[in-house]
């Protein structure tokens, strides 16, 4: 028999629930400067362009399995760009693709470090999991993690959710993970699923 629960708040730590913002929310926050900007040079004083773009943007927002709040923006701008092309605003979409192929340009030689999200279930080898072993090889590491469901039978499972370093091998966590004495049988990476509304 499987038993499963979410973990409870008390299971994570402080650094659990610092999930990094980072690079692509400065990056996001540099976008919609220009975003709002654009915004406001379409909408003029058109009631119904303002609705227009509300639907559109909470489209984007809802309907759009996209993580990095940069790639929102950018689809957000996209669209921008493509209701001033069919309003003959094109001068608006000129200066808007110039700016946008820049503004990508430069942050991307800007941004250092790039943060990859990942899924693990980590496999404890008895009844009981080494929650300080798998805590302190992600501290060591700077990975953020989510604690986000226990499943308990013979033996117990826990699944992580993890923000680290795109650098950072994966063959080497789980090596670290499965040291002799730590009490972790199995280590599985993946890419987490995208919940659709």
């Amino acid at each position: 028999m499987t038993m499963r629960s979410e973990p409870s708040a008390s299971s994570k730590t402080p650094n659990a629930t610092d999930r990094p913002a980072g690079r692509a929310m400065q990056h996001a926050q540099i976008l919609l400067c220009v975003s709002g900007a654009m915004m406001m040079i379409i909408i003029g004083n058109n009631l119904e362009r303002a609705f227009g773009i509300a639907g559109a943007a909470s489209i984007i927002r809802f309907r759009t399995p996209v993580d990095d709040p940069k790639d929102v923006t950018i689809l957000f701008l996209l669209m921008g760009l493509g209701m001033s092309s069919g309003l003959g605003q094109f001068a608006v979409a000129g200066l808007g693709t110039a700016f946008l192929c820049i503004a990508l340009l430069v942050l991307d030689r800007v941004s250092t470090t790039k943060t990859r999200v990942m899924s693990v279930e980590i496999l404890a080898e008895g009844r009981q999991f080494p929650t300080t072993h798998v805590e302190n090889v992600f501290a060591r590491n700077q990975i953020v993690f989510e604690p986000r469901e226990i499943s308990q039978s013979d033996d117990v499972t826990v699944k992580y959710h993890t923000w680290l370093d795109a650098r950072t091998s994966l063959e080497d966590l789980s090596s670290q993970l499965m040291v002799e004495g730590g009490g972790v049988k199995s280590v599985v990476w993946e890419h987490p699923k995208r919940d659709r509304q």
